[in-house]
């Protein structure tokens, strides 16, 4: 018997067209199918004896929302896979996070899905609900499938390697400790919190290149411009991951009163931000402008900004808002960039006002060797990377816990995270007098610019809402994960990406 046919979701749809004019009932199987096993064949078997054909669509590749190195089987093998079985008719490639407009191009009359979409409170994405909605808006109905059940990501993650035997052993830890329903019920909660976001506004330009090579004349790099794309980065990027977190996320920033970009910040934000603008008459909002290769390597940047230092009128304005204002908040956030806007006073104020305070004080290019954590006399949670972390301290070769622990006692720190990049993070609970060891937990990267920044924002949420320093610094690590497959700040981490990884990360042995 010859293979099924492979098409696109408009060709499903002219061969449902087909099978109705001939009387024939159609039923519609969509889902991701990353590894196909015994599972898989029987809901497509039990399904097809709805109908008299049965087509099937999966998740193109770049929609399959179960985090980095998923999903490990391409689009066009999952496919193949599909159309080699003798039940199924049809197999079409969806481009899109949902079946919604599957169904409305096939309008079958059994949608099928698998006994573990039965409950829709236990579907994170909530897309199960709007496809029932589709399915009965064409006439058709959903049926659930009772079959035995094997799950593709808890198979993967133990039979096919996709993480070292370090981040398995700390995963399993992970799940019998916690489990994903239960930390996902602990994030839920963090609804009840109030935070507030201070920081420097950073716009985020990318130029993508194709390198020439070097010039007839000269030594430079020539390249050729293919595009441009700008992105709301710095403290808004910070306030973004938490937008969707909190119960509400006040923004603090700087903008200059000339060249603002405040429009196209405001068009950023997402709903649930109040921001807050302080104005400089001296400086102009900071502009980087990147240049990067196809793969997103690096080639230069540069800044753009009137005005180099920071401007008192503007400190001292920003600093009275935050005395009057940061005790209200349960927590405060600081991603200090070191670009001028977290100036002496208020700094002052936020050491004094804010019941819980987490920063981070970044290196970059306009601040290298003067900009550390110890502007700062208290602070709550530090975050830092390794580089941070040793220029605080004046030390390139003692361990990164001797150090922390220096940093952390010098600031009455309750915790100190420093980043590790490919070795994942450790965070110090001085309370408790414990490291934990985060290993990194991402396949791939495409971008780590804005990896720092989704950490600090998820970890220093869930410390600040009594999680866990080790839970804590495992979502933290599990949204920096999600961050490096974005591009600098293209969109934030939200709730049902988190959901999702975490789920997939915690899926080991039997139910």
């Amino acid at each position: 018997m010859p293979d099924a046919i492979i098409t696109t979701v408009e060709g499903l749809g002219d061969l449902a067209l087909e099978a109705r004019r001939a009387g024939r009932r159609i039923v519609l199987c969509h889902g991701t199918f990353d590894l196909l096993h015994m599972g898989h064949i029987r809901h497509l078997k039990r399904a097809r004896r709805e109908g008299d054909v049965l087509f099937v669509s999966i998740t193109a590749d770049g929609h399959v929302n179960k985090g980095p190195g998923r999903p490990v089987f391409c689009q066009e093998m999952r496919a193949e896979c599909l159309a080699s079985l003798a039940c199924v008719d049809a197999v079409a490639v969806h481009h899109g996070p949902t079946g919604v407009e599957v169904i409305e191009a096939v309008r079958p009359d059994v949608y099928a899905k698998g006994s573990d979409y039965r409950d829709p409170a236990a579907d994170l994405t909530g897309n199960i609900e709007r496809e029932r909605e589709a399915v009965e808006a064409v006439g058709g109905r959903i049926v659930f499938t009772d079959e035995i059940a094997f799950s593709s990501t808890r198979l993967l993650n133990e039979h096919f390697g996709i993480f070292p035997p370090r981040t398995r052993h700390f995963l399993e830890g992970m799940q019998r400790r916690y489990g994903a329903a239960r930390i996902i019920e602990q994030l839920r909660a963090l609804r009840r919190l109030r935070v507030l976001v201070v920081g420097d506004t950073i716009i985020d330009e990318y130029h993508y290149t194709t390198p020439l090579g070097q010039p007839g004349k000269g030594y430079g790099l020539a390249v050729r411009l293919n595009a441009a794309e700008r992105f709301a980065g710095g403290a808004v990027a910070v306030a973004n991951h938490l937008a969707s977190f909190a119960g509400s996320v006040t923004l603090a920033t700087g903008l200059g009163a000339l060249g603002s970009h405040e429009g196209f910040v405001r068009e950023r934000l997402l709903p649930g931000v109040e921001p807050r603008f302080f104005y400089s008459r001296r400086n102009s909002t900071l502009v980087k402008r990147r240049f990067v290769d196809g793969d997103l390597n690096k080639l230069f940047e540069i800044y753009l900004r009137e005005g180099d230092d920071g401007d008192p009128a503007q400190d001292a304005d920003a600093a009275r808002y935050l005395a009057g204002e940061a005790g209200r908040f349960d927590l405060v956030v600081v991603p200090d960039f070191g670009n001028g806007f977290v100036g002496p006073r208020m700094v002052d104020a936020l050491c004094d006002a804010s019941p819980y305070l987490a920063v981070n004080t970044q290196i970059n290019s306009g601040n290298r060797g003067y900009h550390t954590i110890h502007r700062y006399p208290r602070v709550d949670f530090v975050s830092l990377n390794e580089p941070e972390l040793r220029l605080a301290a004046h030390n390139r070769s003692d361990p990164v816990d001797v150090l922390a622990e220096r940093i952390g006692s010098k600031l009455g720190s309750r915790a100190v995270a420093t980043t590790l990049g490919t070795e994942g993070l450790r965070v110090l609970d001085r309370a408790r007098d414990e490291v934990t060891h985060v290993p990194a937990l991402s396949t791939s990267v495409v971008d780590r610019i804005g990896a720092g920044d989704a950490f600090l924002s998820l970890a220093s949420l869930c410390l600040r809402g009594g999680m866990p320093t080790e839970l804590a610094a495992f979502v933290g690590g599990a949204a920096a994960a999600l961050a490096v497959q974005v591009v600098c700040n293209r969109e934030p981490v939200g709730p049902v990406k988190l959901f999702k990884y975490l789920s997939t990360l915690l899926r080991w042995g039997s139910d």
